[in-house]
């Protein structure tokens, strides 16, 4: 039955309580960006656009601080300020109450709920890899509450039948592995129109919790704004809130569960989460040094998709097959962008159509990936993916130094996030880099994996990935679709299956080769800051960049969200084996862990799922400053930590008339050797004075690069390149 759409409300006021029509239908995400008569990628009309907005986007999507101008922190206005051409409406324009959204749901029927969980049963009895250790290790039988529900189910209310699907896959403690609400549901995310962070004082142990954003188009109450301090959640103290609401959370550790705890009770994507069961909230806070409280409605709304970034669920075929993600971080990132950093949404979709019409041209001229970066020769202030990146320079101990903020990994084409990664880091300072992933749930493996190479001298081996070895499993890798190369690891598994292995062999998900195709790129120091909402790719990025002893790994918390896993949805396992995993009726799907990461090197075959990556120092604990002023307090911890590291270069080139000879400039580096492309040495020269002079003992031809491999006293430090 069609839903029932009301006319448009003209009530605008946050804490309203009146009904007003339930949100429009989910938007089609489109499958082309921009028009497609701009002339060519590389005028001035894209370079303009772009660097036009640079700046507003450097400012709004990462100084809270400076945001808090528009906040207001006095008596509320009887409407929030009207709205332009040039004032987009804000997300509160097209929100209504949870009381609203309710009325509106289609929900499940007692039948369609039986499907669900068979369903369900099959896929974690069959093909879920983490089974046994979940089982193990957190004292579960998901299988067996499945059985105790297909008995008891017809009790339920629809909503309590959610609730024990939720309880159930919670209960796993792993963020890949979901139970995704009917459409009605999905993409719906509810909210209160403030986000909470939390902060340590010196020398405390216990968190403070502040208004770090407001949503743009908020009526605040009177001395309720950016810095507030809020101490109570519906007349609980709110250290103890988070708590409660963590142990509703499926995170892999403790650290997890409470950033996931403290992030759920403000925003909630209802597709993968059921609506919060109060339609109010009572807070508490501090105003002018005295208690204070106000009641807030949650209101519900659904996120625009992203501009420059894939979406799950519409993922084109190979990719789906490598997605490691956690999504419900992934909708809170995309919700919580919207609702406080609306401004930069707004400037996020100029470059976003400015690109996509450049990208169509490339596209019909054959450039895609590395060569499409170039070929839109994007500006020095922003990114061309700015749903992905955000960079700066920083201050550091003795001279700047570079930021990049990495959101997601959600991308489609990894080598093209390498080569935006790659622009970017050449426009900083080369005498140092923070990469900082707080906050990522992943996305393409591919791009995590393939990020790694352009930070070190050293060759990148992937991780290892390991499928359970059931007979399904086995179906599986016999009969895929040959661009997902599951065939690799059939022998394995069904010498498994003989032997009783658990586990199939671990191979990598994308070729080793693929891996190293760029080389290093950013020559100076590298510092990686983590949280415990770093989940999937990222925890795999993580692992990755501390087993080749890339750099250091700054954590906020002592575990990243240790979840290694690539990670599979039903619709994927549909065009599959369509008669073994059925869809499901009203959009109700399952998203499943297929395959575990490994780590490698001197790690080699630990597990990632529950256990994570783990910082090489101590944690930072969040100051207010960091909270309040652009993460002033980390990033000097940060920089303190790449001043512990030598900074080195190494660049050649020919000397003129002298094809055979190459001078060549380095810091730090004792010795330089050439080679080829094909790994032949060409020559080799002590440095002196931090330069020396090689002269080739073969003289190459033709196209290509030539890989200068700087070495301190015998260890080898740092790459270059001279192109042919």
């Amino acid at each position: 039955m069609a839903r029932k759409r009301n006319a448009p409300s003209t009530n605008k006021t946050p804490a309203s309580t009146d009904p007003v029509p339930a949100p429009p239908p989910k938007p089609k995400r489109k499958t082309q960006r921009g028009a497609s008569s701009m002339p060519d990628p590389n005028t001035e009309l894209l370079a303009d656009a772009i660097r036009k907005i640079g700046r507003l986007c450097e400012i709004l999507t990462e100084n809270p601080s400076l945001t808090a101008q528009a906040a207001p922190t006095v008596e509320p206005a009887a409407e929030p300020a009207a709205t332009s051409p040039s004032r987009p409406a804000g997300p509160l324009a097209n929100a209504v109450p949870l009381a609203t959204f309710k009325m509106n749901v289609v929900d499940l029927t007692p039948d369609e709920q039986l499907e669900v969980i068979n369903v369900a049963q099959s896929l974690l009895e069959r093909v879920y890899v983490h089974l046994p250790l979940k089982k193990a290790m957190h004292a579960i039988d998901p299988i067996r509450r499945l059985i105790i529900l297909k008995q008891r189910f017809r009790e339920l209310t629809t909503r309590g039948f959610h609730d024990e699907m939720i309880r159930i896959f919670h209960s796993l403690r792993d963020l890949h592995t979901n139970y995704i609400l009917p459409e009605s549901y999905q993409g719906q995310t509810a909210f209160l129109p403030f986000r909470i962070e939390p902060y340590f004082e010196d020398g405390s142990t216990a968190s403070r919790y502040v208004v770090s954003a407001l949503v743009s188009d908020f009526v605040a109450p009177p001395n309720f704004g950016i810095g507030t301090e809020v101490t109570h959640w519906n007349g609980i103290p709110l250290v103890r809130a988070v708590e409660l609401n963590a142990e509703r959370e499926a995170g892999s550790n403790l650290d997890a569960q409470l950033a996931r705890g403290l992030e759920s009770l403000t925003v909630r994507p209802m597709g993968y989460t059921a609506p919060p069961d109060e339609e109010w909230v009572e807070i508490g806070y501090i105003a002018n040094g005295q208690p204070a409280s106000h009641r807030f409605v949650w209101q519900v709304f659904l996120p625009p998709p992203p501009l420059t970034g894939a979406v799950l669920g519409e993922a084109p075929f190979a990719l789906a097959s490598v997605i490691g993600v956690d999504a419900r971080t992934e909708a809170i990132r995309r919700a919580q962008k919207t609702l406080f950093h609306h401004e930069a949404i707004e400037s996020a979709r100029v470059v976003g159509h400015a690109t996509g019409a450049a990208r169509q041209l490339a596209a019909r001229r054959g450039i895609q990936g590395a060569s499409l970066v170039e070929h839109l020769a994007g500006p020095t202030d922003v990114s061309l993916m700015p749903d992905v990146f955000y960079f700066r320079t920083v201050p550091g101990l003795q001279g700047p130094l570079g930021y990049i903020r990495i959101t997601t990994f959600m991308v489609e084409d990894a080598d093209e996030f390498v080569a935006e990664f790659v622009r970017i880091a050449r426009l900083l300072p080369q005498t140092g880099l923070i990469i900082d992933v707080r906050g990522n749930g992943g996305g393409n493996i591919l791009a995590g994996e393939r990020l790694l190479q352009v930070l070190t001298p050293h060759r990148i081996e992937p991780a290892r990935l390991q499928f359970i070895n059931t007979q399904t499993i086995l179906d599986l890798a016999k009969t895929s679709n040959p661009e997902m190369q599951l065939t690799r690891w059939g022998t394995s598994i069904e010498l498994g299956m003989e032997t009783g292995d658990i586990y199939s062999q671990g191979l990598p998900i994308d070729p080793t080769d693929a891996c190293n195709l760029v080389g290093q790129q950013y020559q100076g120091p590298v510092v990686l800051i983590v949280d415990a909402l770093c989940y999937s790719t990222t925890d795999i990025f993580a692992a990755g960049f501390q087993d080749h002893q890339i750099g250091k790994v700054l954590g906020v918390h002592r575990h990243t969200g240790a979840g290694g896993a690539n990670v599979w949805d039903l619709p994927l396992l549909n065009r599959l084996l369509p008669n073994d995993f059925p869809m499901l009726p009203k959009g109700v799907s399952l998203r499943v862990a297929i395959r575990r990461t490994t780590r490698v090197k001197e790690r080699a075959g630990l597990p990632v799922e529950d256990v994570g990556v783990i910082p090489d120092v101590p944690p930072h604990r969040m100051t207010l400053d960091d909270v309040l002023h652009d993460n002033r307090d980390l990033i000097a911890a940060a920089a303190k930590l790449l001043e512990e590291s030598k900074v080195r270069s190494l660049h050649g080139d020919f000397v003129p008339g002298q094809q055979g000879t190459l001078q060549i400039t380095a810091s730090n580096v004792t010795r330089v050797d050439v080679y080829n492309e094909n790994g032949q040495p060409l020559g080799s020269s002590a440095v002196h004075n931090d330069t020396a002079t090689v002269s080739l003992w073969t003289i190459p031809t033709g196209a290509g690069r030539l890989q200068l491999r700087g070495f301190d006293q015998d260890e080898l430090v740092v790459v270059g390149w001279v192109s042919l």
